[in-house]
């Protein structure tokens, strides 16, 4: 991705920078009172923080808006904070979509507003591309399809790469469950066996978010593991391996999600001769000379943005949306972006190993492509310079 900021929105949706911004042109999209409303619904605030996700969305609209907008049409982005709380998440989507008015849902990250709005945004017939999907209503409703792989599928992924790479025989599952996930959990390792072939050595549905990992990682050992995959978020991670390392436990590969991909728990495990492997969801972020996270990374420095995995999955929402809204001729309204999601062909982006594309499926799950990194005395390195694909289960 070697485009000018200036010329960002004109490059990726193929158009020129005429037809991208100053005044309408009479073909492509147009917008009444020059604006198109978006919006986001995120937890900003509360148990977790994933406000670097709208953030990152917000500084991509910013560069098209000041570059004259899509065609002449800014956009008015708004982020509405659920505080990962249920009632709020409702009110916030109810606020954005009937008072706001917004066209799309785009960019957000949050605990639980897909489990919350979805069918709020089935009701309201308004899609959301959503940024980061946690919750695994994320990637079971018709109106949200998230640009990330999401938990589910990456554990899928890492199991994959697990025996296809690491040629394990003997997988082992141990995973975290909080609110509704266990099915979609237990879903992705029947997805994995039967991509495989293979039937997981033993899955384990009670690891605790706080507690003592002592008897887990010994249950791993006795069973005979020889790598064990969980879905802990960057302080367990830390946590888990070191009670391997005060166990002595040897001989098992440690596979890890992509909130275990940080530069936090590389620095806390420097002193650790565990093989640790995670899996990134996009283009390693810690690759500061990647070409493929050149154009992100200028951006989000430009804007005073960190560069985290967050941002990838706000800015990459970003960049899919105004492609898309590039493509619509006429008014930009929420029902021509609903039939323009619904009707676009898959779009490739560097950021990711697989194309977006909405469509009317019931369920969206498109991204099916990761990277593998594994941890060497306290850097993160790639262990797989091409992406990890997943076939089809047979």
């Amino acid at each position: 991705m070697q485009w000018k900021s200036s010329l960002l929105a004109a490059a990726f949706a193929g158009l020129s920078l005429g037809a991208m911004s100053g005044t309408a042109s009479a073909a492509g999209p147009t917008c009444k009172d020059g604006t198109i409303k978006v919006g986001a619904v995120s937890t900003i605030t509360g148990p977790a923080d994933f406000s670097e996700v709208p953030k990152a969305t917000q500084a991509a609209f910013d560069a098209v808006n000041a570059a004259g907008g899509i065609n002449g049409c800014k956009i008015d982005y708004t982020i509405a904070d659920d505080k990962a709380d249920p009632a709020v998440a409702a009110q916030a989507a109810r606020d954005l979509i009937d008072n706001k008015e917004a066209v799309a849902l785009v960019g957000s990250g949050s605990l639980l507003d897909c489990a919350v709005n979805s069918a709020t945004y089935s009701r309201k017939k308004i899609l959301s591309v959503q940024g980061l999907g946690v919750d695994a209503a994320c990637f079971s409703s018709p109106n949200v399809a998230p640009v990330n792989v999401g938990p589910y599928t990456l554990s899928t992924a890492m199991a994959y790469y697990a025996t296809n790479q690491l040629k394990s025989e003997k997988l082992c599952a141990f995973f975290i469950i909080i609110g509704g996930t266990q099915e979609a959990y237990k879903k992705a390792i029947e997805n994995w066996e039967k991509i495989s072939g293979k039937k997981v050595h033993l899955i384990d549905l009670t690891l605790p978010f706080q507690g003592d990992l002592t008897p887990y990682v010994i249950k791993a050992r006795d069973a005979g593991c020889d790598a064990v995959l969980t879905n802990q978020v960057e302080p367990q991670v830390v946590q888990l391996i070191k009670t391997v390392d005060a166990q002595k436990i040897t001989g098992i590969n440690w596979l890890f999600l992509a909130p275990g991909y940080t530069e936090q728990v590389a620095s806390a495990l420097a002193d650790t001769r565990q093989p640790i492997y995670v899996g990134t969801e996009w283009e390693p972020f810690t690759e500061k000379s990647s070409a493929a996270n050149a154009q992100w990374a200028a951006d989000m420095q430009k804007a005073g943005r960190p560069l985290t995995a967050f941002s990838q999955g706000g800015y990459l929402a970003a960049q899919l949306f105004l492609k898309v809204v590039a493509s619509i001729e006429g008014e930009v309204t929420r029902e021509s972006v609903t039939k323009a999601l619904h009707d676009m062909q898959p779009i490739t982006n560097p950021l990711s190993g697989s194309a977006y594309v909405f469509g009317t499926a019931k369920v969206h799950s498109p991204m099916q492509a990761t990277k593998v990194m594994k941890l060497e005395k306290g850097a993160w390195t790639v262990e797989t310079p091409d992406w990890v694909v997943l076939p089809q289960a047979k």
